[in-house]
């Protein structure tokens, strides 16, 4: 039985009510439509009209702006005037947080409304309260009562509406009864739905946001379920991972949360939400909903009769541990060098390593690849202590020694599947298959690779849908209690970085949210990578191909929860209620941060986005007027009201003064 997609081994779009938003059509048999948000203030019109057609003629097919008052609200009427003065239909989404009054403005004017059910008719003051059966009816009687005249305005104007609840901004009456979970976030708009389904409006489009993606598929997830279980219909899904920051991480942490949904055929509009100008969004939306445009549907990969995981709560499939891979260990990443020749000291210090010749040491990153492949090349000089080499098989075989000073092994061999029978041969301790899942289908084949002693898949497939031939394959294992350890292997020929990094971060991060991979091993023609910059870094086709993959492979474990090797920063992509220019502070606050690893701080452009939306950030910098700053440790302020000019500072010393801030060191060395 499937339980949130049509089916998990064919490409299906998950079918959803037709609703139309102007004259645009979301969900039905329409395509996947791609979005943004301006980020100038609501009050100049002139700005907000030409950030607007800058984004329209990027390609985006519905422009939201922000309407935090009554004030802003009305001014949504010169602004559609003009667009539509200059040409363009494109429909508009009025963004509504707080202000009842100011959506019901805004829904006689723009055809779309967006509200937050954890704040439109509710409250956040981060208490819990206990609630009764009849007090939380009363409640949801209030919230109806507050709610109805939008829903009349919007029957009356033809006027769509999305319910969108963020993870961080669930109400504290929600809270008190489901915690801070996606059964909360599912229940919270759920009640609004409803209310609208009783009045007979069913203009609406859902969506259910958070910073981090296990968090927000999960609660996608469980929204298609609940909708389809209560209702036996589903309303169509607007997907976006929320506050993913900027540049590479922003853009992996959305294709990640974005891709893993879309693979199985959920979700009719997007917005990638980017701490950069809004038209820099659209590329990014367009490349991930290309991936799709012409999606093989039967591609010949066998059904799955039973799910052995649950897709609604994360859990890491069980392994068995093979040296460091495997079991409660996390990820492993390999960086294949094998096109590589020759392979010096210095190579390496695209991958985390830095030699130290006049020390005779090695200085080891903390996003430093675990093991390196080199084919056929045979190294001439010793490896930093916690790297490990693999060679294929025949060559590994040729070596007259396998081991570094003290005895441990450092070299192991990788096999194909038509060298399956020498694996007796192979190390004792630690052996690769290449596996290509397509070519391995029959339960015997399975079998025989239980035998195999210190076993480690790197499983790719050249199946037309491998995301979904990969997870066949794992959940076939896990029904036959094979507890092998998975690489995930992907290759890429995409011209460009920004296809690369969405293309790596689907297929393996899509994989990585259901618990299965216990390492990743990235490759590319390095010929096809054009000098481009991604966050102000740029990447050279032939000097920096091997830097530019181990950075993409931490940052997907680090987006997908499973490796952390840096600094995570949850920033909002701006708005019109923005009090400072956040692309400049949040470069300004990385810049002084960045060697904090496992450390999360949120960086809010207004009150809107924080506390609520920083949701699991350790320490949040948010604007909380013209020129001023609020700082939290987790949701608590700190200090309020710093002037703008000395606040990073003040964040700096908040961080002391709270023992998660250290001194920046020189990279760990080691022999």
């Amino acid at each position: 039985m499937q339980l949130y997609t049509p089916s998990l081994t064919s490409y299906q779009r998950l079918k959803t009510v037709a609703v139309p938003v102007g004259d645009l059509l979301l969900g039905g048999e329409a395509p996947i439509r791609v979005q943004t948000m301006t980020t100038t203030d609501t009050m100049d019109i002139l700005k907000t009209v030409e950030q607007s057609i800058r984004c329209i003629q990027a390609g985006a097919e519905l422009i939201r702006i922000t309407a935090p008052s009554k004030t802003e609200a009305e001014n949504l009427l010169p602004i559609k005037n003009e667009i539509r003065k200059r040409g363009y239909k494109t429909p508009l989404v009025a963004d509504i947080h707080f202000t009842p009054n100011a959506a019901e403005i805004a829904a006689r004017i723009v055809e779309k409304v967006r509200i937050n059910p954890g704040n439109y008719a509710d409250k956040k003051k981060f208490e819990f309260l206990e609630y009764s059966d009849q007090d939380y009816r009363e409640e949801i009687e209030r919230i109806q009562e507050r709610f109805l005249p939008l829903i009349k305005i919007c029957k009356e104007y033809g006027t769509a509406m999305r319910i969108g609840t963020n993870h961080g901004s669930l109400s504290d009456r929600i809270m008190s009864r489901y915690g801070d979970s996606p059964m909360g976030m599912v229940e919270s708009a759920m009640e609004f739905l409803r209310i609208a389904r009783q009045e007979n409006y069913h203009r609406i489009v859902l969506s259910m946001k958070s910073s981090n993606p296990l968090v927000m598929v999960e609660a996608y997830r469980l929204l298609v379920k609940t909708m389809s279980d209560e209702f036996n219909q589903i309303y169509p899904l607007h997907i976006g991972v929320t506050e993913a920051g900027d540049g590479e991480d922003g853009r992996i942490k959305s294709a990640i949360g974005i891709g893993t949904l879309l693979e199985d055929g959920i979700g009719d509009t997007i917005r990638v939400s980017l701490t950069e100008d809004p038209e820099f969004e659209i590329p990014v939306c367009q490349d991930l909903v290309a991936r799709y445009h012409s999606k093989h549907r039967d591609t010949g990969i066998p059904p799955v009769e039973k799910i052995p995981y649950s897709p609604f709560a994360y859990q890491r499939r069980k392994t068995g541990a093979v040296l460091h891979i495997g079991a409660t260990h996390p990820p492993v990443v390999v960086s294949d060098f094998r096109q590589e020749s020759p392979i010096r000291p210095e190579t390496l210090e695209r991958i985390g390593y830095q030699y130290d010749p006049l020390l005779d040491k090695w200085q080891i990153a903390d996003a430093a690849a675990d093991f390196i492949y080199t084919g056929d090349t045979v190294l001439d000089f010793p490896l930093p202590g916690t790297c490990k080499l693999i060679y294929n098989y025949h060559t590994w075989k040729g070596l007259a020694d396998k081991t570094t000073i003290g005895g441990e092994e450092k070299y192991f061999p990788l096999f194909t599947l038509d060298q399956m029978d020498q694996m007796a041969a192979g190390s004792a301790s630690l052996n690769f298959l290449r596996l290509n899942t397509d070519s391995l289908r029959e339960p015997e084949g399975l079998a025989r690779l239980e035998k195999i002693p210190g076993l480690v898949l790197c499983l790719y497939s050249e199946n037309k849908n491998p995301v979904l031939d990969i997870r066949r394959f794992l959940i076939e294992a896990m029904n036959r209690n094979i507890q092998i350890p998975v690489i995930l292997m992907l290759s890429c020929k995409e011209s460009s970085i920004d296809r690369q990094l969405i293309h790596y971060a689907v297929e393996t991060g899509a994989l990585l949210v259901d618990g299965m991979g216990d390492g990743i091993w990235l490759i590319n023609d390095s010929g096809v990578i054009t000098n481009e910059k991604v966050s102000g870094r740029t990447y050279l086709a032939a000097k920096n191909n091997h830097q530019f993959l181990n950075n993409t492979a931490f940052s997907i474990l680090q987006a997908a929860r499973t490796r952390v090797s840096k600094t995570e920063y949850i920033s909002c992509p701006s708005c019109g209620r923005t009090l400072f220019d956040l692309q400049e502070t949040t470069a300004k606050i990385r810049s002084v941060t960045s060697h904090l690893k496992g450390l999360k701080i949120a960086i809010m452009g207004c009150i809107v986005n924080g506390p609520g939306e920083m949701a699991d950030a350790d320490f949040g910098y948010v604007g909380s007027g013209p020129g001023k700053i609020t700082l939290y440790k987790g949701k608590e302020i700190m200090k309020r009201n710093v002037s703008s000019q000395t606040a990073v500072s003040a964040l700096i010393d908040l961080l002391k003064e709270s023992d998660a801030w250290v001194e920046p060191e020189p990279l760990m060395a080691t022999r």
